[in-house]
C-alpha cells in the first residue's frame, strides 16, 4: 500500500524544557501495526504504522514517564492496538477506549483489566459517520461504576447543540483540545469565552489544554495559543491535562515537532505547582487513582 499517511516526524527536537519527574503525556495514540491490528473498514484515514515502541521511545526522548493511549478513530471500536500498547508499557501506560454501544459488561471489565480508564465519544463528522447521543449516554451510565470518565471530542460550533447531552453525562468529562475554539481573537474571543463559561458552570468538566499545532494560527512557537489558553491553566488548575497528540492524526501536510510542543509547557503552566498539577497530579487522579 503506497497511500498510507505519515503525520509525525522521525527526528523530533529535544525540548529545552524538562518535564517534572513523573510527568504524563495524557493524549497520544498508536496506529497498528496494521499486519497485527488491521484498521477499521470505516476508517477515514489509513496511517502508516506508529506502534508502541515508537511511542515509548518518544516518551523517553521528551522526558515523560507515562502515557495515556487514546483509541484512534482509524481503529474503530476494536481496541486491540491500544490494549497491546498498554500491555507492552511495563505499567507506564493506561488508556481510553472507543466502544460499541452493544458492548457487554464482561467486555467492559476486560477492558478495565487491560488498563482502560475511560471512553471517548467523537463528534467530528469528518472522522465518524454516526455519533448516537442516546447510546453514548447509556455507555456513560454503564462505565460509571468502574470509575471511568468520558472524553468528548467536538468542534466549537456544536457546543451549544451538545450541551444537553453533555450535562446528562454522570461522570467526570474531559474535553479534547478545548473543544477546538477559534483563536483569532485571543483569550477574549467568542468561542474561547463560551468554553470558559461552560467550564465555570460545570465543575465535573475538565479539558486538555493541548492541540497548539491544530489550533494556532501562527505556528511555532505558538504565541497565540499560549496567550489564549494559559489563563485556563491558572483558572482551572485541577481540571486540566496536556498531551502531545502523537502521532498527530491527519497532520501530514504540516507535521509538528514534538519537542517544540513540549517547550510551550512552562508558558502554559509557569509555576512548578501548576506544572505538577497539569502533568502529574491531575492525570494520576484519573488514570492511576490507586497510587494517589
Amino acid at each position: 500500500m503506497t497511500d498510507r499517511i505519515v503525520s509525525w516526524t522521525s527526528n523530533p527536537s529535544k525540548p529545552t524544557f524538562t518535564p517534572p519527574e513523573g510527568a504524563i503525556d495524557s493524549h497520544c495514540h498508536v496506529f497498528g501495526p496494521m499486519a497485527e491490528f488491521p484498521f477499521s473498514p470505516k476508517a477515514k484515514y489509513i496511517p502508516d504504522d506508529a506502534g508502541p515502541e515508537q511511542l515509548f521511545a518518544l516518551r523517553d526522548h521528551l522526558g515523560f514517564s507515562r502515557n495515556i493511549v487514546v483509541q484512534a478513530s482509524c481503529h474503530g471500536t476494536d481496541n486491540s492496538s491500544t490494549l497491546n500498547a498498554i500491555a507492552k508499557s511495563d505499567g507506564k501506560a493506561r488508556g481510553v477506549a472507543v466502544v460499541d454501544p452493544a458492548i457487554s459488561d464482561s467486555e467492559l471489565e476486560a477492558l478495565h483489566e487491560g488498563g482502560i480508564r475511560g471512553v471517548r465519544f467523537n463528534f467530528l463528522k469528518r472522522l465518524v459517520d454516526d455519533a448516537p447521543k442516546d447510546k453514548f449516554l447509556e455507555i456513560a451510565k454503564r462505565i460509571e461504576p468502574l470509575g471511568w470518565h468520558v472524553i468528548v471530542y467536538f468542534e466549537a460550533d456544536i457546543l451549544e447543540e451538545l450541551t444537553p447531552f453533555l450535562e446528562a453525562l454522570p461522570t467526570t468529562v474531559v474535553v479534547d483540545h478545548l473543544g477546538r475554539p477559534d483563536l483569532t481573537e485571543g483569550f477574549e474571543g467568542k468561542e474561547v469565552q463560551t468554553f470558559r463559561k461552560f467550564l465555570q458552570d460545570h465543575d465535573n468538566f475538565w479539558t486538555k489544554v493541548s492541540g497548539a499545532e491544530r489550533l494556532s494560527n501562527q505556528g511555532p512557537p505558538f504565541d497565540d495559543f499560549v496567550a489564549a489558553i494559559a489563563p485556563f491553566v491558572e483558572e482551572f488548575p485541577d481540571r486540566v491535562l496536556w498531551g502531545t497528540d502523537w502521532p498527530h492524526p491527519n497532520m501530514q501536510h504540516d507535521i509538528p515537532d514534538d519537542g517544540k510542543l513540549v517547550n510551550i509547557l512552562p508558558r502554559l503552566a509557569p509555576t512548578p505547582e501548576l506544572q505538577r498539577k497539569l502533568l502529574i497530579d491531575n492525570p494520576m487522579r484519573l488514570y492511576w487513582p490507586e497510587e494517589v
